[in-house]
């Protein structure tokens, strides 16, 4: 053809390009081979025969002379029947080879081996592309490649392997589910429906502890901290930090540890007190300011903050009376937390105690510097800590019988202070305070040459120094009965005040659309049965009335 071409090419560039309804001598050449040759039947049927079987041997790991092939395939895309003499049966040859590799791999390969084996595939199909095959099979041979080896078996890929790479933190092998499954159709939605029930039943497991494992529970917060460092770090490296996996990681972790109702509230304020604490060397303090970065994620998600609040007060109440806090930059760090995620209403309680705590410095200063701290007992060093009733919480006062000379002390602190702040009463707590005895011993210093000295094997003891205020630093289980009740008690007091300002502002309103109102407001979990008992707490204290045509609305009463 390109002899022949050559010899008449006068002709190809004078007549027929005068003349456009007659083809090239090269375009004439090629239609009459295609028509005549590569068109006839049993010609085109042997050749894309061989063709597809040379594809298949590859496939299956043989050695193929690719040059031929692609010399092959360039024929007939220059004869134009590329497309409808041989990609479409390529492609139903494809198709069919996927689907069956497809179904019995995944019954005989666990999900990580089965994830390389697609990995391989593609790169395989993209390597032929490369080499051999028309740029325009990209697309529908790739396409096949995910569709009968990935989206057919999403969710056998996730029941049989996900939970195991999760559980067991397989980084390459999630990465590697992830990016495949974004290839598909719903693979990313499904993956991540997947990875949130995983996220949801392990968090279960953690915080209801079916089995009542005390350990269980006083590593709740620990064990959850180190589950959210080992999801946030499954999100960022392997689900390229994913949008929607964030949310449902968030929607998870808001599902389980609200599961069991006010206990992670309660343990999480625990764990702050612990490493809060004077004595805690765990951390330095840029680690202790992460760590409370990472317990404010969690509390986050709580939904009884009040639980938090009560056990954090009280906690705090211990660790500054004993003196026992760790830093007064870390505790103070912790309250700006919580004042910026709760608002100030959350913490003026709590900011409050501090205050107490300075001013009560100032005045032990002033005490020591007057009059009347002359007329104190020699021996004696008396210091005092003034605490505003509101601020701390309610303790049970307790009759100390104390030294006359601790009572004389008292009577002379109380004269300083009622002297200097009048209209005020002092309530004394003593069972807050602690005291440092000291004893003094006869020398027995110079060891003359007569002496003697003696073991007495008899005497053991553990205890060489008991520390009193361990003890107060203790939590008793009457101590935590009575906070949760303290909690309960200010719950039903919110809830009346929510309920009187609804209907103060709507005049009426429906059970149905008052208990809908009343769930908007109200930041802790209730039920429907406590609302209907407050509600009919303030029809009984004709704060509110029923209506007279409609027993299920209720009117203000003003």
């Amino acid at each position: 053809m390109i002899m022949i071409r050559s010899i008449f090419l006068f002709l190809d560039r004078t007549y027929v390009l005068q003349n456009s309804a007659i083809l090239s001598i090269w375009d004439m050449g090629l239609d009459l081979f295609r028509t005549h040759i590569v068109g006839h039947r049993i010609v085109q049927n042997r050749t894309v025969e061989g063709l597809l079987q040379l594809i298949e041997r590859e496939r299956t790991g043989e050695a193929v002379d690719r040059g031929r092939l692609k010399s092959l395939l360039r024929m007939l895309s220059d004869l134009q029947i590329y497309v409808d003499a041989f990609e479409k049966r390529f492609l139903e040859a494809t198709d069919d080879l996927y689907r069956a590799e497809g179904q019995r791999l995944m019954e005989e390969r666990d999900v990580p081996e089965y994830l390389h084996h697609v990995e391989k595939r593609l790169e395989e199909e993209n390597e032929r592309l490369l080499h051999y095959l028309d740029q325009s099979t990209k697309k529908p041979v790739i396409s096949l490649v995910e569709k009968q080896l990935l989206e057919q078996h999403i969710s056998q890929m996730l029941q049989k392997g996900l939970n195991q790479l999760l559980s067991e933190n397989r980084i390459s092998d999630l990465t590697r589910i992830f990016n495949l499954l974004s290839r598909v159709k719903n693979g990313q939605k499904e993956l991540c429906a997947a990875t949130a029930l995983y996220i949801k039943n392990t968090g279960r497991m953690i915080v209801l502890n079916t089995n009542n494992d005390p350990d269980k529970d006083r590593d709740m917060v620990q064990t959850m901290l180190d589950f959210k460092d080992k999801i946030d770090n499954v999100i960022s490296t392997c689900f390229a930090k994913h949008e929607q996996f964030m949310n449902a990681m968030r929607e998870s972790f808001e599902s389980f540890i609200n599961a069991r109702q006010n206990k992670p509230a309660e343990y999480i304020a625990k764990y702050v007190d612990n490493k809060l604490r004077a004595g805690n060397k765990e951390a330095t303090e840029e680690e202790l300011e992460r760590l409370l970065d990472k317990i404010m994620v969690l509390f986050r998600f709580i939904h009884g903050k009040d639980v938090f609040e009560a056990f954090y007060k009280k906690d705090l109440a211990k660790r500054l009376l004993v003196g026992k806090s760790a830093s007064v930059d870390a505790e103070k760090s912790m309250l700006s937390k919580l004042k910026q995620e709760c608002g100030s209403a959350f913490t003026v309680k709590l900011e409050g105690m501090f205050k107490d705590m300075e001013l009560s410095k100032d005045i032990m200063l002033a005490f020591k510097q007057s009059i009347q701290a002359e007329k104190t007992p020699t021996g004696l060093e008396l210091t005092v800590n003034i605490l505003t009733m509101g601020h701390w919480p309610t303790y049970t006062p307790m009759e100390v019988h104390l030294p006359p000379e601790m009572v004389k002390l008292q009577e002379v602190f109380k004269k300083f202070y009622l002297g200097k702040h009048s209209g005020r009463k002092l309530q004394w707590q003593p069972t807050l305070g602690h005291c440092v005895l000291k004893a003094g011993f006869t020398g027995g210093k110079d060891v003359e040459d007569g002496d003697k000295f003696k073991f007495n094997d008899d005497f053991k003891h553990k205890l060489y120094r008991i520390k009193i205020n361990q003890i107060q630093m203790k939590e008793t289980q009457e101590e935590n009965v009575s906070t949760t009740e303290r909690v309960f008690q200010d719950r039903q007091y919110q809830v009346d005040a929510a309920i009187v300002r609804i209907m103060k502002t709507r005049k009426a309103l429906t059970h149905n659309l008052l208990i809908s109102e009343l769930y908007n407001q109200l930041k802790f979990p209730v039920k429907p049965a406590d609302l209907k008992k407050r509600i009919e707490s303030l029809i009984d204290r004709d704060y509110m009335e029923r209506d007279k045509d409609n027993p299920n609305s209720y009117n203000y009463v003003a």
